[in-house]
């Protein structure tokens, strides 16, 4: 059982500022231990030059007595036994006593001060009150100091305090030690902040001096240091590390200049050979050995580097940094190694690697005796890297010495392990009772082979323990690779393939190229001393086609394949079954047709392009390729053909998408000085290291040799494509294979095999997804227009495409087309059809017979092989309906109803839509087969009746909507009735027009009748004839438009006149005028006029009530007054009413008249469900105006206008059933308004002005 360690006792400094005391020792003696003990309970703020940030900091000090020796020399400038305060102690309280003795021990005691330049003192008065009541003739307390502070401070009063009673504990007593506590250390703070920044300055001097011959780091290192002493007697632990840490940089500047060729006198010391290395030192605050060779300037490289270490680990640990010295640690042991090479320092060989390894087990050791173990078990990533360190360097000096080998250490080595143990010298006292000590573990492993190999697996194991504990796997297998070498070194080939397979897992995931191909050469040389012939080929294959290989080393390891391929088995049945990926790399495959889509029965081939990554020509007995045939689903062959790519040809990726990395990411990063903004360092960083970094584990890859032969087994597939006797050449290759097409199906290419003896290379998934498809079609027939619209009324040329699928049309099938009236088929003695093959590719041609009877028309088809396309052409024509009204359905040959004629408006294009079902009857089917062709009107025609008085004229606009132009005859505008006293007199010279795309035609016809009313309904067509504009006469077509006309004759003029006012002669803005509006009825209502009217009798006078009203739209009126109103106009011709109203012009300049519009007036319209809309009716509040006055206003009645109307009303709302008044419009052409378009001229109003002038 071993003896548990002792923890080093951590020492600390035990010097304190010191402040020598004179005068009266008894006096102070009393008073030391109050002294010291209050001293350090309250903090004082220390503020320093240079505008560092104060500190809070607590007081300490070592009274001594006073000595002339203890004043400072001038050559000596150290600072740990500087006096920074003298104290002279007093309790005299007799003026006699004090001019006889004290005064003269004052002068003298100053005068010695004054003579070493010292100006930090103070004098204690302490006053007694026992003395007081003994001494009957004493002065007060205050002639004392009064006169002390006379005879010696004179202009400094605040060095002379008084002290009264100190050893009681009344008020007065605590108060006065209190003001005394403050002054001792407000003086003694600022003696500290004088010394110091004068030793600053002293010490920047000798800095400064560095480039000055004759300059020593060692005498510089001494002086640097006291400060850092100071700043640690005053627990100023920061400030003494920052002197340590100066003092490196500057050691570390002057050999980085020594290796540029910059070199230093003084480095000469550093550069001699070393002789000891027995590592650092970390159980002594001050490692005095080092310190005394340092300030002698004997001290070697290493010397050095050690003593300044240890002072560094001394102030963190006082900080609780224990981890930063670890940190430390690690960047010192590797900058001593480059630091030795810079300075060209002869070492024995080993010597730094027993350095390194005592160091990074001597640190461990300290940081341990420092923490507990959750600590340290929490702060594995500080610390794993010196275990890493130490197990290196243990290693490294196994192999100096012989100890890692399957034979045993011979004389030589021997030699080389005593020369090493020599140089470590005898075991500190600090260490000699610890059983674990470095010095004693590293004898240990030095004495023995077996003692070497525990200590080396000690420290493996547990340093890869702890990168496992923190998470780094990679370190771990870094390590566990280190390991494995050991373990083969050591004739172990079984325990080192475990740590090489877990290092091989990373690199293959991580895609670590060339440790990857190192790793893997360890593996094949395990696998080939445990005969694992199996994973021993795979990784073979994997070698011998790494190109960051020699072509030597790649032969070799191909042939190793390639002799057991070729050796003969006792078992027939056993084959090594290999990774593709090794053998070959897919390129590409192309399919013969290019489509990837045949019929049943067709020929297919494919071209595989591979590259063969092997170094040598390989024969290959047979190449397969194993086929996954799923059966052709109803409905699911067109889909997936129309998802085939154009050419079909399959490219393969370089990676399998499982290993594939994302692509590397880098950012250049730079590092500047925050002094002069100068280039420290620059660097380049990866910014998507978390991608490429991230574990893998879990993720297989074919590239691993470790893949069971079972997870690559060729499955048994009922298809192959198969080629034997192929000899793959290293590069590009490419193989043909002949597919299979007996079914309709998708067949997938799953697997692809390579045969090579007795080994087999198998991919066991192809990707991308690799299919083609055989197909068994049904037989198709599509009816597709040769333009983008059809146009009715001339001949169309419409596409007949079969797919005769699997079926063979025969001699005698024919098509059975549906005959319809509004359609015809129109015959061509050339009609012709083409037969393609399924490529596309014409194979014939053969006339076509067409058949026509009433309901049905023949086509003949000529005999055509499955799986082509027949196709040919036929023209229709679509009649244009007269009337765009729906006709009616008619049956056709089959006994289905269709709708014929069936338009609508297409409203983005402006052309009617002509529905034409056509039936057809296939051959192969039972069932018809309906088609639907969609014509369009070409043209869009619209009728308007204008009228001049009595007479009217008729207006047709003929609009081309289409893209075609035509050139239009022969237009004619007809009445139905023939009615004798009708005449349409066409008033259009021009007969023959062509029409653009896009324009319209205009022809005007006058109707005239001889009777005294024309008939109420005119019922009429507008016809033409149009062909397109290159076409000749004899492809006239005919078109025709039907329409109806109500209500032809005038039954009402509108005349109106407008008048100024009577002084003027015009009319002028802003003055009324008189607007006279004139109505006057023309004929007689006839029969269907008085059906619409409303009309009473008065004394045998018939009447009808009109309803008028003047609005100006353009607001160039005012209408003052009434602007609407009813009339009562007698039921006879040229019965006149006038109104007159009062109008205001707005704007001068010829003014158009006023819009004057006259309604019917239907005053007992009852409506009790519908709303009246508000154009046609009044509103409800003003009925009762409405019904009460129209009786007896008469012939001059009228209303105001709505506005007007609403504001007189009652407010009150009638019910909705009670009678409403309803106003409604006359039709087009019954009323004839004179005013409209008539203008009157208007002149500004008269605008006098005053101008004042003053003229001087």
């Amino acid at each position: 059982m071993e003896v548990p360690e002792e923890k080093p006792i951590i020492y600390t400094m035990e010097n304190k500022p010191i402040v020598t005391c004179a005068g009266d020792q008894t006096l102070f003696t009393a008073l030391y231990s109050s002294l010291t003990q209050q001293l350090s309970r309250e903090p004082m703020e220390w503020r320093r030059s240079y505008g560092r940030a104060p500190k809070m900091i607590y007081l300490e000090a070592n009274f001594v007595q006073f000595k002339e020796e203890l004043l400072p020399k001038e050559e000596n400038k150290a600072l740990l036994t500087f006096p920074f305060l003298h104290i002279y102690w007093t309790d005299c309280c007799d003026t006699e006593a004090y001019k006889a003795s004290v005064k003269e021990d004052m002068q003298r005691w100053q005068g010695v001060l004054r003579l070493h330049g010292s100006v930090d003192w103070l004098i204690v008065v302490v006053e007694s009150d026992n003395k007081k009541k003994n001494k009957t003739n004493i002065l007060p307390r205050t002639s004392i100091v009064d006169k002390i502070r006379n005879d010696f401070c004179n202009k400094q009063s605040d060095r002379c305090v008084a002290l009264s009673d100190p050893l009681k504990e009344s008020s007065r007593s605590q108060e006065s030690w209190s003001s005394f506590l403050t002054k001792l250390r407000t003086l003694l703070l600022m003696s500290f902040t004088r010394n110091l920044g004068r030793f600053e300055d002293e010490m920047r001097t000798l800095r400064e001096k560095r480039t000055e011959p004759g300059w020593s780091f060692c005498d510089y290192f001494m002086v640097q240091e006291e400060l850092a002493f100071v700043f640690e007697m005053l627990q100023q632990f920061e400030d003494a590390l920052v002197q340590y840490d100066e003092l490196d940089a500057l050691f570390t500047q002057y050999v980085v200049n020594f290796g540029a060729g910059d070199g230093a006198n003084w480095l000469g010391s550093f550069c001699q050979p070393v002789r000891s290395w027995n590592g650092l030192l970390l159980r002594r605050p001050i490692d005095m050995e080092k310190r005394e060779l340092i300030q002698r300037g004997e001290a070697s490289l290493l010397d050095l580097r050690s003593y300044l270490f240890s002072r560094q680990c001394t102030l963190l640990i006082f900080l609780q940094r224990p981890w930063e010295v670890t940190t430390r640690a690690l960047e010192l042991l590797h900058n001593c190694i480059q630091e030795l090479r810079l300075l060209e320092v002869s070492v024995v060989s080993g010597a730094l690697d027993c350095w390194v390894f005592l160091s990074c087990l001597e640190v461990l050791h300290r940081i341990e005796g420092c923490c507990d173990r959750t600590q340290l078990d929490a702060n594995f990533s500080h610390t794993v890297g010196l275990w890493t360190y130490a197990t290196e360097k243990l290693k490294s000096l196994g192999d100096l010495c012989g100890l890692v080998s399957e034979n045993s250490p011979n004389s030589e080595d021997l030699n080389k392990t005593v020369d090493l143990l020599a140089g470590l010298g005898a075991e500190r006292p600090e260490t000699a009772n610890s059983l674990q000590s470095p010095y004693k573990k590293l004898k240990e492993a030095l004495s023995s082979v077996e003692a070497f190999e525990k200590q080396y697996l000690e420290l493996s194991h547990a340093a890869m323990e702890m990168y496992r504990a923190i998470g780094r796997l990679r370190s771990a297998r870094l390590l566990g690779k280190s390991l494995a070498e050991f373990y083969m070194r050591k004739g172990d080939p079984q325990s080192a393939e475990n740590f090489l397979q877990d290092s091989l897992k990373s690199y293959v995931s991580e895609s670590w190229s060339l440790p990857l191909t190192h790793t893997r050469k360890q593996v094949a040389d395990c696998q080939k001393r445990l005969q694992k012939m199996d994973e021993y080929l795979q990784t073979s294959a994997l070698l011998a086609s790494n190109a960051n290989l020699s072509e030597e080393e790649r032969t070799h390891f191909c042939q190793e394949i390639l002799t057991f391929a070729s050796q003969t088995s006792e078992c027939k049945e056993h084959c090594v079954t290999l990774s593709m990926s090794s053998f070959t790399q897919l390129q590409e495959l192309h399919f013969r047709p290019p489509s990837a889509l045949v019929h049943v029965g067709a020929a297919l081939q494919l071209e595989l392009r591979l590259c063969s990554l092997m170094p040598m020509a390989v024969r290959v007995e047979q190449l397969a390729v194993s086929i996954h045939f799923t059966l052709e689903q109803p409905g699911t062959a067109a889909q997936k053909r129309s998802g085939q790519s154009a050419d079909s040809t399959v490219t393969f990726p370089a990676v399998s998408p499982v290993s594939a990395q994302p692509a590397l990411e880098f950012c250049e990063i730079q590092e500047h000085s925050p002094s002069d903004n100068a280039l420290n360092s620059a660097g380049v960083i990866c910014k998507n290291m978390h991608l490429l970094m991230r574990r893998h584990d879990s993720t297989t890859s074919l590239d691993t040799p470790t893949t069971a032969p079972s997870a690559v087994a060729m499955e048994d597939g009922a298809q192959m494509l198969k080629t034997n006797d192929v000899t793959l050449l290293p590069g590009n290759n490419s193989i043909i294979f002949t597919a299979p097409s007996q079914k309709p199906g998708t067949y997938t290419l799953r697997q692809l095999c390579a045969t090579v003896g007795r080994v087999q290379f198998v991919l066991p998934h192809i990707y991308p997804v690799v299919q083609y498809e055989v197909y068994s079609q049904e037989p198709q027939l599509t009816i597709q227009p040769l333009t983008d619209n059809l146009l009715a009324g001339l001949p169309q040329q419409v596409k007949f495409t079969i797919l005769t699928g699997h079926y063979t049309v025969k001699k005698g099938d024919a098509l059975q087309l549906s005959n319809t009236d509004s359609m015809p088929v129109l015959h061509s003695a050339t009609c012709a059809a083409r037969i393609l093959s399924s490529t596309g590719e014409l194979v014939g041609e053969s006339a076509l017979s067409i058949q026509s009877s009433e309901k049905v028309t023949s086509i003949s088809l000529p005999v055509t092989p499955p799986y082509h396309t027949l196709e040919f052409l036929l023209d229709v024509l679509c009649h244009i309906p007269s009337c765009p009204a729906r006709m009616e359905s008619e049956r056709l040959t089959n006994g289905e109803i269709s709708h014929r004629s069936r338009s609508r408006t297409q409203f983005n294009s402006g052309m009617t839509v002509i529905d034409q079902k056509v039936s057809v009857d296939c051959p192969w089917s039972i069932y018809s087969t309906i088609v639907s062709l969609m014509f369009h009107v070409p043209f869009k025609v619209k009728h308007t009746l204008l009228s001049a008085g009595c007479r009217k004229f008729i207006q047709i606009c003929l609009q081309n909507v289409s893209d075609t132009n035509f050139r239009l005859t022969n237009h004619t505008l007809a009445e139905h009735q023939h009615t004798p006293s009708l005449e349409l007199i066409s008033l259009s010279t021009n007969k023959h027009n062509v029409i653009i795309s896009r324009q319209c035609v205009f022809s005007v016809w006058e109707l005239r009748w001889s009777g005294a009313l024309p008939p109420p309904s005119l019922q009429c067509v507008f016809s033409a004839s149009f062909t397109p504009a290159d076409a000749p006469d004899a492809a006239l077509k005919p078109y025709s438009y039907d329409f109806t006309l109500e209500r032809v004759s005038t039954l009402y003029s509108v005349q109106a006149e407008i008048y100024p006012a009577a002084d003027e002669q015009h009319c002028r803005t802003g003055s009324l005028c008189r607007l006279e509006v004139s109505l006057t009825r023309l004929t007689e209502p006839s029969e269907t006029d008085r059906s619409d009217e409303e009309c009473s009798e008065t004394e045998g006078l018939r009447t009808s009530r009109l309803m008028y009203e003047v609005i100006d739209n353009n607001s160039n009126w005012a209408v003052c007054g009434k602007s609407s109103g009813v009339v009562s106009m007698p039921v006879a011709a040229m019965a006149t009413h006038k109104v007159h109203m009062e109008i205001m012009p707005l704007f001068a300049g010829h003014l158009p008249f006023p819009n004057i519009r006259v309604f019917k007036y239907l005053p007992h319209h009852t409506s009790p469900v519908i709303q009246p809309d508000t154009d046609s009716c009044l509103e409800n509040d003003n009925l009762s105006l409405l019904d009460k006055g129209l009786d007896d206003q008469g012939d001059t009645a009228s209303l105001r206008s709505r506005g007007s109307v609403h504001s007189l009303g009652s407010g009150e709302q009638q019910p909705r059933s009670l009678p409403m008044p309803k106003r409604e419009p006359f039709g087009t052409g019954q009323v004839f308004n004179s005013a409209q378009g008539r203008q009157v001229l208007v002149l500004p109003a008269t605008d006098d002005h005053i101008m004042e002038v003053n003229v001087t």
